[in-house]
């Protein structure tokens, strides 16, 4: 799955703009000229003026609106939870899930009770093989660790699921931190350190004793990290395709005992996934060189930071002060009813998003999506067929998988069931724990069994989208359905350049670096002939070196090579957004609107949806882990590498930002 968003959000500032014009042109810096920095130029005083809510480790246009959808999903738990409402219906589980998790009086009461339980058995344990087994059991109530165990369709028999294991077993977001030397990597090193530490003195540790298990977590970590592939390797679904038997799989990790670990985990296989083995025979050398000691402070650690966010305030601020401020540059924390919110979406997702989606979702919106499209596939479909770098045979296979896409719209046509799960509500941990244990059980089930492709990896108010390989499918919650993304009063200008570049986001994701490498069925499986391969790869590789010159934070690097797949899907989906735009009778006249050819409108709609500014500390951990280029150019990218953009604006030779047209990414 590849997103072509972002990071949540919420809070207020900055009103949506009046629906009439459709492009809020007070945020524009019309000092600089859009061929020195066009992103500047449509969002310059925006960025000047706007400053991220405290509660907020970023603002803009996807912020403010989900913002307002969690708004609107409050007004739903408000009423509902102000019911009566029948034993084990929809309105009874979401409303008391978000009920006992506004009641901070009783939370308060049992501290950190709630883990207690574990954390006995873990202080229980002996040895390696005990943790171990400790580490399998925990699965089933949504405890698990030392495994990064999932259950997802096999890559190469996309009809059929399978068991997944991939790396695991660090706190922060990817192994650079642990190892680099700058200063801000050292600060968070720091600070990590001085986290763990409270978390074992809010349990009652002496302040000493915290601060050596402090030190030997952190150190057993960086052991951990050592294991890990980085960002940019993860992106290698063939590199990251390692199918063993149970069997075969054993002879590499001797001293785990996966027979029992797999039957504590209720997993019946004779066959795995390993997405990367370096981590499971590193695991299997630190279980027996690393103190037993330390790896039970770990499993302490992890099972209080973990839980941290449904506990007392007091783990709730220290888990706050480490994730919130130092991760991530958040001033302070949200209002409760945001984060509880956030939680029933997350928990009981399909539950809650059918009173959404019945409320705030018209089937007229629905069908003009629709359209939108259909009008973008069809263009691609032209758009392949012209392409003077790919041979006849791969152009066949590229079209056929381009018409197989599934259109997911608005929400699932089927709901999950959630009959096993049990709310009450004044046990807000106790339903955290129900909803892991169904979600596991669900899980579990499918192993071995055939793939319901009719399932959403998104909850439908969901300010985001995605593009799902193994399922070839595009998918587009009702939550990003909405202004600045989508209106279905808004000119064609306006929809094509912010959801149609999205929808077309999505569709290039099919022919990105990874995607290309999965068939119409969505098994990975190379279709491409050799010489189109090598055009191909030879091609990105100019887009890699265009985009690692681009800088952020004055002086810090894109990743090229992490950010190519949404790189190629921004650039991608700008040009076959516009080309199906100049399909439209909008597209095709030259009418002004508020100052703005149709042209300048299409551009000037894309500019506005990634309207955004992140904290430094948002902005570092995006650029060492996010896939995503930053906001700025998800615009600039995309424009200086689109023809129609220069004759919009004009862009000359002399232009900062000018590419000449022999040296722009042109790939879909």
């Amino acid at each position: 799955m590849v997103s072509a968003c972002k990071n949540k959000p919420t809070t207020e500032v900055a009103a949506v703009p009046a629906r009439a014009v459709f492009f809020d042109k007070s945020g524009m810096d019309t000092t600089v000229k859009p061929g020195d920095n066009f992103f500047l130029y449509a969002n310059g005083k925006w960025l000047k003026d706007t400053k991220i809510p405290p509660s907020e480790t970023s603002w803009g246009s996807f912020n403010i609106l989900y913002n307002e959808n969690q708004k609107e999903l409050h007004g739903i738990l408000t009423n509902v939870s102000a019911k009566d409402n029948p034993a084990g219906s929809k309105e009874q589980k979401v409303g008391d899930l978000y009920k006992s998790g506004m009641d901070t009086v009783t939370i308060e009461k049992l501290g950190y009770g709630p883990v207690k339980p574990l954390l006995a058995k873990i202080d229980a344990v002996k040895d390696y093989k005990d943790l171990v087994k400790l580490a399998a059991d925990g699965f089933k109530d949504g405890d698990g660790f030392l495994f990064g165990f999932s259950v997802s369709p096999d890559d190469k028999i996309s009809t059929k699921n399978a068991a997944h294991f991939d790396q695991t077993g660090i706190t922060l977001p990817e192994k650079g931190y642990y190892f680099k030397t700058d200063s801000a990597s050292k600060k968070i090193r720091d600070a990590y350190v001085k986290y763990i530490a409270k978390i074992f003195t809010l349990t009652g540790v002496d302040a000493k004793t915290a601060a050596a298990k402090a030190d030997g977590v952190l150190k057993l970590e960086t052991e951990i990290a050592k294991s890990h592939l980085e960002p940019a390797e993860l992106r290698d679904p063939v590199k990251n395709y390692n199918k063993f038997a149970d069997a075969d799989f054993q002879k590499q990790v001797p001293d785990i005992d996966l027979t029992d670990a797999f039957n504590r985990m209720g997993l019946k296989t004779d066959t795995i996934l390993v997405g990367q083995p370096g981590y499971y025979k590193a695991l299997d050398n630190l279980l027996k060189t690393e103190p037993i000691t330390v790896w039970k402070d770990y499993a302490e650690f992890n099972t209080v930071s973990n839980a941290a966010t449904a506990l007392s305030k007091n783990f709730r601020d220290a888990h706050f002060d480490f994730f919130g401020k130092v991760l991530y540059g958040q001033k302070q924390q949200k209002e409760r009813w945001k984060i509880i919110v956030a939680r029933v979406d997350g928990g009981l997702g399909e539950l809650l998003g059918q009173l959404y989606a019945a409320q705030y979702f018209t089937p007229d919106a629905k069908k003009r999506m629709l359209d939108l499209v259909n009008n973008l596939q069809s263009v691609y479909r032209d758009r392949i067929e012209k392409l003077d770098w790919m041979g006849p045979d791969t152009k066949k296979r590229a079209i056929e998988k381009l018409n197989a896409f599934t259109k997911k719209i608005g929400y699932p046509d089927k709901w999950k069931n959630y009959d096993d799960v049990q709310i009450s509500k004044d046990a807000f941990y106790d339903n955290l724990v129900s909803i892991s244990k169904h979600d596991y059980k669900e899980m579990i089930k499918k192993v071995g069994k055939p793939v319901d492709r009719t399932e959403w990896q998104m909850t439908p108010p969901t300010v985001n989208a995605y593009y799902n390989p193994t399922f070839n499918e595009i998918v587009f919650p009702a939550g990003i359905l909405q202004f600045p993304f989508f209106d279905k009063n808004a000119d064609d200008a306006v929809n094509y350049g912010a959801i149609g570049m999205v929808i077309g986001h999505e569709m290039t994701h099919g022919f990105d670096d990874q995607g290309r490498q999965y068939d119409k069925d969505g098994n990975l499986k190379d279709w491409w002939t050799p010489t189109d391969a090598k055009k191909f790869k030879s091609k990105v590789q100019v887009l890699i070196d265009q985009y690692n010159k681009f800088t952020v934070l004055n002086d810090v690097h894109i990743n090229g090579k992490l950010t190519q797949g949404e790189d190629l899907a921004d650039i991608g989906g700008i040009s076959i957004a516009y080309q199906a735009f100049k399909n439209t009778p909008q597209g095709k006249g030259n009418v002004k609107i508020d100052g703005f050819t149709p042209d300048q409108r299409f551009f000037m709609g894309l500019a506005q949806v990634w309207r955004s500014k992140n904290s430094d500390e948002m902005t570092r951990m995006l650029i060492n882990a996010d896939p995503h280029a930053p906001d700025m150019y998800r615009v600039d990218g995309p424009a200086y590498n689109t023809p129609s953009f220069y004759n919009a604006f004009d862009i000359k030779p002399a232009d900062k930002m000018y590419i000449p047209a022999d040296k722009r990414v042109t790939v879909w």
